[in-house]
Formats: C-alpha cells, structure tokens, sequence
C-alpha cells in the first residue's frame, strides 16, 4: 500500500498548490504529469493520483459544501490551507471511493496532517472526517 500513500500524498500537494495559486487543480495536475515527462528527474503521476485529483476536481463544490457544513466554528477560508487540502482530499476518498476502507482514508489523512500541518490537525481532520464517515451513506443519497 506504499504506492497509495504516495499516491494521496502527491495528490495533496496539487490540491495544495493550486489553493495556493489560486489555479485550477486539474491545470496543476496536467503541470505536474507535464514536468515528470520531460524531466527524467521527476517521478511519474501515478494513475491513483490523476483518479483522486480528477474526483475532486469533479465534485469540489459539494465537498467545500461539507466542510463548511461540519466543521465547528471554523470556516473553510479561516482554515489552514494544509488542513483544508487534507480535508477536501479526504472527504473525496472517503464519500466517493468504495474500494478504499473508511478507517485507511481516516489514518492516511490524519497522518498527511501530522507530517504537514499543526499538533491540533490531526485531531481536527479526524473529527471532522469521522463525521462525514458517519453521515456517507445519507451525503451520497442527498447527491443524487
């Protein structure tokens, strides 16, 4: 499961990149499969990591939605922008993807925040995420 790790970790950083630049994340993700083309330095954008920053792409109005929706006293423009990325990622993986196990998206995305964001991250990302988990099946009806 190493090659997912760096899958999400990857596509948390072109989540990352384009809030900061205020681009567009698939322009940041055709940049990135662009560069690693042409620099033999650079290592390949996985097919995991196109699927996630394509799906996010897709469904980035509901899930800011969400996260606004069930984040306690914290609006997503006040957010960290590392904690916000973390959160947008997980919120894909974990309402939208079947074939990965809830608990995995929780433990990646809580570990994403340990290594990139602040000693209260991880807590926050999981107590948010864990609620989105609980109400998944009722957001994906309410999507329909």
């Amino acid at each position: 499961m190493a090659a997912r790790n760096t899958a999400r970790k990857r596509a948390f950083q072109i989540l990352f990149e384009g809030d900061q630049r205020g681009a567009d994340v698939l322009t940041v993700l055709a940049d990135w499969v662009r560069h690693a083309r042409s620099d033999t330095r650079q290592p390949p954008v996985s097919e995991y990591t196109m699927e996630l920053v394509e799906g996010y792409a897709e469904r980035a109005k509901r899930i800011d939605e969400l996260i606004a929706q069930y984040s306690v006293g914290w609006t997503l423009d006040r957010m960290p922008v590392v904690d916000r990325n973390i959160l947008r990622l997980g919120a894909y993986e974990l309402i939208w993807v079947d074939a990965t196990p809830d608990a995995v998206v929780l433990d990646e995305m809580v570990q994403l925040a340990k290594e990139f964001s602040t000693d209260e991250s991880p807590a926050f990302v999981n107590g948010l995420l864990g609620r989105l988990k609980d109400l998944k099946s009722s957001l994906r009806r309410d999507e329909s």
